[in-house]
């Protein structure tokens, strides 16, 4: 009997490990309005390292979370790197506010309708999307906790190295 148990439970963790493994997929281009550099095609960064971040002016951990994209798009830009921040509140004037309080320089792209939102099957803010040099989707990241920067930067390192 104890064979048994011990052979199940070997079972259901290998079956377990396979289904966490996620297929790298072709990201979905778009093409959405910036804020300063009219309107950005995801298919036209070919070559580049894009962080997607879909976040919202009234997600307060989308608040904390700007300043430490800006670093990380201010230290990795020069390698293949940016950060695209994609903003989904209904209203423009929402997200222009708290761009006056917290500044970026990194690209801000206004989603309005939620469609490139959708699909990135985005249902919590922010999430944060990696997109490898050829176009796939390599990681995905859903909220923000303080020292999810460290996953980030691992993330970022290693996109950039291949």
């Amino acid at each position: 009997m104890r064979i048994f148990s011990w052979f199940t439970a070997l079972l259901f963790l290998s079956i377990a490990a396979v289904s966490s493994v996620h297929a790298v997929e072709l990201s979905p281009d778009f093409t959405l309005p910036s804020k300063s550099d009219g309107n950005l095609r995801l298919a036209e960064q070919r070559g580049e390292v894009i962080m997607l971040n879909f976040w919202a002016s009234w997600c307060g951990p989308c608040r904390k979370e700007m300043p430490l994209l800006n670093d990380l798009h201010k230290r990795y830009s020069k390698a293949g790197f940016q950060v695209w921040g994609v903003n989904v509140d209904a209203n423009r004037a929402d997200a222009d506010r708290l761009l006056k309080k917290i500044p970026v320089d990194f690209p801000i792209l206004f989603d309005p309708n939620g469609k490139v939102g959708s699909l990135f099957n985005v249902d919590a803010m922010p999430t944060t999307v990696f997109i490898d040099r050829s176009g796939k989707i390599r990681h995905l990241h859903k909220g923000y906790r303080a020292g999810d920067e460290a996953t980030y930067r691992k993330y970022i390192k290693e996109l950039i190295r291949e």
